[in-house]
This record gives C-alpha cells, structure tokens and sequence, in this order.
C-alpha cells in the first residue's frame, strides 16, 4: 500500500466522510471525551486521513474530539487507489469494534462500492478479509445477513446484535425464500394464472394455495354433485328402454312443475347426445 502524502493545514471541520469509513460505529460519549482530553493535554498525534477528494477516510473521532478539545486538526492525504483496504487496514485494531462488527463493515463496504471498476484482486473477499483482520468465513456470514437480513446490518455494525445471531435469521430467511421459491414454481406448473398474481404482488405465495385449495374442493364437490345426478337419472332411463312406461305417462298426474313435455323430451335427448360425445372424448366405459 502506497504511504500517504503528508500535508498539514487547516480545514473546515464539516467535511465529508467516505462510505466505507462512514460505517465504523462513533466513540461513546465517554471515550470521546477521553480522546478531547489528551488532545488537549498532548496534542494530536495522528493527523486526520483524507482521500484526494477531501473526504475523511480515518480520524472522524479525532476530529470530533479536536472541535471539543478545541484544537486544530492537522489533516494527510492518502493517494492510493484503493480507498476501502486502505480504510479496512487503518481500522482492524479499533478497540470498539469486534470481529463480527468488522465482518459486517467489510461485506457492506464491498457491496457499496460493487459498482466501481476494480481489479479482480482489489476485489476479492480474500483480499477484503486480509486487510480487515477477519477471515473469508465472517465475511461470508455477514454477506449472507445483508442478503437475507438487511435489516439487522446496522444492529451489528453498532454492536446491538451479533453477527451470529444475525446470521442464524439469515439462514432461516434464506430457507424460506428457498421453499417460497420451490413453492411458486410448483404453482406456476399447476396453475399458471395464480403464480402470476403472485409475482405480481397481488396474493401471498400461502394465500395463493388456500385460493387453489378451495378451487379444487369446490371442484370436487360440483364433480360429486354432476356425478350422482346421472347415476339417478341414466339408470333409471335406461330400465325404462322398450317398456310401456312412456305409452302409461298421465300430465294429469305428473308432480307441479315437473311434467314432461315435447320440449323437455327435446332437451333430454340433446342432453344425452351431449353426454355420449363426453363419454367418447375421455374414453369412459
């Protein structure tokens, strides 16, 4: 890593910070006060550490504590390329922050700065993991959370949550994801309609099921309805082929509503010419 250039001056104390730099946790009040205070008494030992464009890459707590000591910082700039190892690097012996904490900070520094054009081995997680001080494993946990558990990042960064802990809701996060997803492409195989409303945000992948659920029973109930009304008509109409019964049917005697006319008979026979042609096309006996 290429030495940062020295340059003492005078600057205004609201500069910006960089990303990566940004997501180191601040001293408490205490420890912070603690650093104004030998300030103060000796001076500042450590100029703040600037980037080439002015942005703070180490020393934000120094500077805070100078505005309290009121002291004037001293600033360096650094004009190495890789600003995130560098950051990493001045970092990994900090008291107040833990390995899980370092983890979490090197997998969201990588993530924030993805889009920038780097160099495979600027790139790496092996590379990450070494100028951090932690290994490639933490830093896998902590991507995993960030994947599967953004939320809970910032509990870790700040030392509220560990990183196993965020880690263990990741993996069930991510196991869900993995059953919602084997789930929908079930659906979509069984019923393309409903995968759709899914995906589009409509139903729930659960909500989904119990509306095919209900589809199908509804089915199978309309299915036994059909089904026990031909097995007490066709039967009975048929024990009646070549019999005088027809010859014998009185309207005077038919039951309200129920008489048997031409049109009916019209229908009846459309109905079974229907029923015939389904027969053939699913093959029934």
């Amino acid at each position: 890593m290429r030495a940062p250039i020295t340059t003492t001056f005078h600057k205004d104390a609201t500069i910006e910070t960089h990303p990566t730099t940004a997501l180191f946790p601040l001293l408490d009040e205490e420890e912070l006060q603690s650093l104004a205070d030998d300030i103060r008494e000796h001076g500042l030992d450590n100029p703040v550490v600037l980037d080439t464009t002015g942005r703070i890459l180490d020393g934000k707590n120094r500077l805070r504590a100078c505005e309290i000591a009121g002291t004037q910082p001293t600033y360096t700039t650094y004009e190495g390329a890789d600003t995130d190892r560098y950051v990493l690097s001045a970092n990994r012996q900090r008291r107040n922050v833990t390995k899980g904490q370092l983890a979490m900070i090197t997998a969201k520094a990588r993530s924030l700065s993805e889009h920038e054009p780097r160099s495979p081995g600027e790139r790496s997680v092996r590379s990450l993991s070494e100028q951090a001080g932690v290994s490639v494993g933490r830093i896998g946990q902590a991507s995993m959370v960030l994947r599967h558990a953004p939320d809970l990042a910032e509990a870790v960064i700040n030392g509220t949550m560990g990183l196993n802990e965020a880690y263990s809701v990741a993996q069930k996060n991510k196991a869900q994801a993995e059953s919602s997803e084997a789930q929908l492409a079930r659906l979509r195989s069984e019923d393309p309609q409903l995968a759709d409303r899914v995906a589009e945000g409509e139903l729930t992948i659960q909500g989904a099921w119990a509306e095919r659920k209900a589809r199908q029973e509804e089915d199978l109930r309309q299915r036994r309805v059909a089904t026990n009304l031909l097995c007490e008509i066709l039967p009975a109409l048929a024990q009646i082929r070549g019999s005088r019964t027809f010859a014998q049917y009185d309207p005077e005697l038919a039951p309200p509503g129920r008489a048997v006319t031409r049109e009916v008979i019209e229908h009846a026979t459309t109905a079974l010419a229907e029923v015939a042609a389904a027969w053939k096309d699913r093959d029934l006996p």
